[in-house]
């Protein structure tokens, strides 16, 4: 598309028969018709231009096309566009048939063209709008010519929805299902405390709690820690039986030693008599020294066999006294665990009362906000203002608007809701 200047449309009414010139005379009537809408837009910054320049040569009679200038461009920050040999042209404020006539003066001058270059300028993209406010997706959105604030919002998702209603839903839901967990955990914390009670008292059953006596749930909680309070009971029992036999295996070991401790006691006695008539009669010379020899091998074996019967005798004994102290340590640890398990029990549940009467608060407050929603819904109507903040001149201004009301490029759209009583 090219935009003709005066000087060439003088030009086109001595037009001759030449294609080339026909085509241009037909565009210099076409173009400015076409452009005519166009006149009343004023550029600025972020408009996007392209911008097309030919030059008829008379003296050739053809066209030349000034590709190098041709192109597409940006309204800058300082309102300019910046063109090869031209360099910064200011655009801003400027409609597309100005930018044109300058295009082409500056190019006749710059060369010294005897031609006057037509220019063909195109909005090529427009500066975009914004959406703010109650808008579901607010943000930079594309300008469109006859574009409206209600097309507008349409390209942000529309108005927002709120899920006041749905939050609060959820939050009850939410603390609900948490207050039924923490509560079948309160159930189970205090049938384990009532046993651990059981257990530390030695009492053979396990007494119902207050809590648990209305609940479904509660003979069957009981009834499971008695079966696991039987269970450590019995391996407690087998610990200590296990224990008890063997203290009375190795006093029947005691027993045992002390007599045959005693029977070789009394041949040691025989034996040192047998040695000193021995020593007698040897010392009379009418028996040999080798019989004296035996003899007192013989005291030897018996005094080192008692000395082993002692030795295995103290050696049961110190296992005795090992089994007794195991006996003890055994209830002593059972005693410290049961009392740990109780102290973290009441722990346990001291943090579970506070949870669940953070929980029940949740669940009471959603429930008035939920309750206090769907009071105001009925009671109220949503009440929606459109306003449009306008640049012009370097001024700010807001403008009242409707759904309606036509927008143009680089408009700030704002969406305000409120309520109002029905």
């Amino acid at each position: 598309m090219f935009l003709i200047g005066s000087a060439s449309a003088q030009r086109c009414s001595h037009s001759g028969t030449h294609v080339i010139r026909v085509v241009l005379c037909l565009l210099m009537i076409a173009i400015p018709l076409a452009s005519a809408r166009a006149d009343a837009y004023r550029l600025d910054v972020m408009d996007k231009l392209r911008i097309r320049v030919a030059e008829w040569r008379t003296a050739e009679g053809q066209v030349r096309d000034w590709s190098t200038v041709s192109g597409d461009y940006t309204v800058g920050a300082s309102g300019t566009v910046s063109l090869p040999f031209l360099g910064e042209l200011a655009v801003s404020g400027k409609t597309t048939a100005e930018i044109a006539d300058e295009v082409g003066a500056k190019m006749q001058q710059l060369f010294g063209l005897r031609d006057r270059p037509s220019a063909s300028v195109e909005l090529a993209q427009y500066r975009p709008i914004y959406l703010a406010g109650e808008v579901q997706t607010p943000g930079e959105y594309p300008y469109a010519p006859n574009m409206t604030v209600l097309k507008a919002i349409s390209l942000g998702g529309g108005l927002r929805r709120g899920d006041t209603g749905q939050r609060f839903a959820r939050d009850f839901i939410r603390a609900e299902g948490d207050t039924s967990v923490l509560v079948a955990e309160r159930y189970r914390l205090l049938a384990r405390r009532a046993r651990l009670q059981a257990e530390i008292a030695g009492n053979a059953a396990i007494a119902m709690p207050e809590e648990l006596k209305n609940m479904p749930d509660g003979a069957e909680l009981l009834a499971s820690e008695t079966a696991l309070m039987q269970t450590r009971d019995k391996r407690l029992t087998l610990q200590l039986t296990a224990l008890a036999d063997l203290k009375t295996l190795l006093s029947r070991e005691i027993e045992s030693l002390a007599k045959k401790s005693e029977t070789q006691s009394r041949q040691l006695k025989l034996v040192e008599s047998d040695r000193e008539k021995v020593y007698n009669l040897t010392e009379q010379g009418l028996t040999v020294s080798s019989r004296r020899l035996a003899i007192e091998q013989q005291v030897a074996d018996l005094q080192a066999a008692l000395l082993d019967i002692d030795t295995a005798s103290l050696k049961a004994r110190q296992d005795i006294s090992k089994a007794t102290q195991d006996e003890t340590d055994l209830r002593n640890d059972r005693d410290a665990q049961l009392a740990q398990e109780l102290q973290n029990t009441e722990r346990e549940l001291d943090t579970i009362a506070l949870k669940l009467s953070t929980s029940r608060d949740l669940m009471a407050e959603a429930m008035m906000q939920s309750t206090a929603d769907a009071v105001l819904s009925k009671q109220t109507v949503a009440s929606v203002s459109y306003s449009i903040v306008r640049e012009e001149g370097g001024k700010t201004s807001e403008i009242t608007a409707d759904e309606n009301t036509k927008i143009l490029p680089g408009d700030v759209v704002k969406v305000s809701a409120g309520l109002a009583m029905r």
